[in-house]
Formats: structure tokens, sequence, C-alpha cells
């Protein structure tokens, strides 16, 4: 369809919503817009083609049809580059990394993955190191340190987001934490104190009334926190490792804060050792397998010396494969003592997680409610556990 000589605005927008159509329905005698596609759309539509058509452009022939769709991409390394090179070329990195993703979900594109070519032509995300740390194990020498680069990249650029704002909100909650009810002449924080009494304010004597004092938090009263991230390693779970490693790192740059991580299938694996690298985190780590968390918070509760100073983050969607009876005592037990305890169904941007509903209505009842949390709110959450307030519950948040 040629609009070149159409200067009629409303035209315009018809023809330009007939393409995008056209791109989005493939082509088949049956999508109705009868649009045909030249030079860069057709292109992009090739690529889309090879990804979600039948194995064929979808400007083929019918003898091409109906074929295996793996034939769209081929099963070679080097077509699949050349696909990706594409995607990128006529693709924003956000949709790029949705088709790889799909890519890797359709065509059973992992295997690819560990040639190191193919990974330098990858678009890099959270989802793309789940993939790679679910196949670490089978990842050959030549390909390690390529992979580790690209993690590292992804890394990076979550500390850099992440890092300033979980510092600040932490920092801020620790202060306020730490401050004294009750204090001594001396350890009066006048500009907070004048700032909370602003209400009591006696015009006629053109002073404030200070009802409630804030004072400083002093060094013998500023105890450290203790923070424990237990994070569920299975498959499910790779998005949520991944952003809980990069939180452990930053939490454990933070002096106020002793920190561990624990990760657990029906193993527990400590790696607080290796917290000031979360690449070394990641690749400590084994994505897969079963799931024992009375197991993991066994250990976690073994390692708490001051419960009133401690808060156990676990990161699971509850699909327990130990002893669940037992699993629920050791939260109760742990709240009991005085630990603050937060269940976080999924630590990722990726939307309402499938979790054991029955497991987190159990843990609801035992006020420690079970949510799905995103990479943003967890300072928030943080904050709050360890002001020992309410928590930020979001509305996507599905506890019961």
């Amino acid at each position: 369809m040629s609009t070149a000589l159409n200067t009629d605005p409303a035209a315009e927008r018809t023809d330009e919503r007939l393409r995008r159509w056209r791109l989005v329905l493939g082509g088949d005698a049956a999508d109705g817009t009868g649009c045909v596609l030249t030079g860069q759309d057709a292109a992009m539509d090739g690529a889309l083609a090879a990804l979600y058509g039948n194995g064929e452009h979808r400007n083929g022939s019918k003898a091409q049809r109906g074929r295996d769709r793996s034939a769209g991409l081929g099963a070679s390394a080097p077509s699949v580059a050349r696909w990706l090179g594409d995607i990128r070329t006529y693709f924003p990195s956000s949709v790029v990394q949705v088709m790889q993703r799909d890519a890797i979900d359709r065509l059973g594109l992992s295997t690819l993955l560990l040639e190191p070519e193919m990974l330098e032509a990858v678009e890099a995300d959270v989802h793309l190191v789940g993939t790679l740390l679910s196949l670490n194990k089978a990842m050959p020498e030549t390909t390690k340190e390529t992979a580790r680069a690209v993690v590292r990249k992804v890394v990076d650029d979550l500390e850099k987001r992440l890092a300033t704002r979980t510092r600040a909100t932490l920092t801020g909650a620790l202060d306020r934490s730490a401050r004294i009810s009750r204090p001594r002449h001396h350890d009066i924080d006048w500009n907070r104190t004048i700032a909370a009494n602003l209400k009591h304010y006696l015009p006629e004597y053109r002073t404030v009334v200070p009802e409630r004092l804030i004072g400083y938090g002093r060094a013998s009263q500023s105890v450290k926190k203790e923070v424990i991230l237990c994070i569920d390693q299975s498959g499910s779970m790779a998005a949520s490792v991944v952003y809980a490693s990069v939180f452990g790192a930053v939490l454990a740059s933070m002096r106020s804060i002793a920190t561990r991580l624990v990760v657990f299938d029906t193993a527990v694996v400590d790696l607080t050792d290796q917290l000031d690298d979360p690449v070394d985190v990641l690749f400590g780590t084994q994505l897969g397998g079963g799931t024992d968390i009375n197991r993991a918070l066994a250990y976690c509760q073994s390692q708490i010396t001051r419960p009133q100073d401690t808060v156990v983050v676990l990161i699971s969607d509850l699909y327990e494969g130990g002893i669940r009876n037992e699993m629920l005592k050791r939260v109760a037990a742990m709240k009991a003592s005085g630990v603050q305890f937060v269940t976080l169904l999924a630590l990722s941007d990726e939307g309402a997680p499938a979790y054991d509903r029955e497991h987190a209505a159990a843990l609801a009842a035992l006020d420690a409610p079970a949510f799905a949390c995103t990479p943003d709110l967890f300072p928030d959450v943080m904050a709050a556990a360890i002001e020992r307030r309410p928590l930020p519950i979001p509305d996507m948040s599905t506890h019961r």
C-alpha cells in the first residue's frame, strides 16, 4: 500500500495503524490489512516471523509453511547470532530482552548460550543472568569468563540503580531506631524535638513547649542491626536470587548492618563470605532442585544471637518440600524471641508470582504476611522492619 502521495493526516494515521497490525498479525491471507511491507519493515517482520511464526518468514511460500518453528532461526549459533543482531537493530532494548527470553523458552536455545560468541551478541538483563546461572554447571571453561562479564554488567547496572536509595533509606531507619525517647539534656536533638512539637507553640510567650523529647542515639546504645537474607534458589526464583544478591552486597557495605546471605534448595549454603562481590555470590548459587525451607530456617535460627536486633528475610514461593509444621514452628519461635520476620514471595519486577497459598495463609496467621516485592520497594520494606513498624505491603500483595 503506497502512501507516498497521501498528505491527509487522518489517512496517514490509518496507514500507520494498518502497518502496525500487519506486523502483529504476520501477513497471512486472513490478516485483513492488505498491507505489504518493504525495506526495514520487511526486515523487522522477518525477525518477528523467525521467532513467532511457524518456522518460516511470514511472506514465504505455502511450501515453507508448516515447518517446525526451529527452522526460523536454525539450530546453529551463527544464524541465531545474526538474528540477535537484527533485533537489536530494529527494536528498543526492552523489546529485545522480551524477544530473547521468548527465543530461549520457545526455541530451546539455552545450550547455544554456552558459546562465547552467542553471549557477546545478547542483550544482558536479569532474566538472561538467571538462565546463565541455571547453565553454570554445564558451562565450559571457555565460556565462563564471557558469562561472568555478562553477569557483571547486569549486576553493576543494578547496583547503580539501587544502591544509593537503599543506603539513604536504611541509614535514616537506623538513625531513627537508635534515637532515645527519654534523652538527657546533652543528648536532645533540638531540631527534631522542635519540629515534633510545633503544635505546642504558645504565641503569647513566643516559645514551644516540648511535650516529647527526641534524642540522639549514643554509641553505647546504637546497636548494630543484623540482617539475614534466606533465599530460595529453586529455578522459579531466578530473578529474585539476582536482586537479592545485589541487595545483600549493598547491605554488607553498610557498617551499621551485619548481613548474612544464605541460599538453599534441599541443602543450605552460607555465602556471607562472598558478599563483597555479588557476582561471586551468584555463581555460588545452583538454580533448580528441590526446596527445604525448614532446614534453611533452622540454619538461620542457629545464627541469631540478638533476636531483638535481627531481621530475617525469607525470599521464597513457599513450595515447601520439607517439614511444613516444623517450618511454621520455627517462624513462630523466631517472632516470639523478638526477631522481625519478613516473607517475600518474590523480589522482582515480574508481577504477581505463583506461590503456595496455604503456607502463605499460615504465615499470615502468625503475623508474618507473605507478599511480592519489587526491587524499588525493598529498601522501604527493610527500613520498616529495622524500625519495627508495619511493613509497607504493596497493592500487588497476595497475602491473605
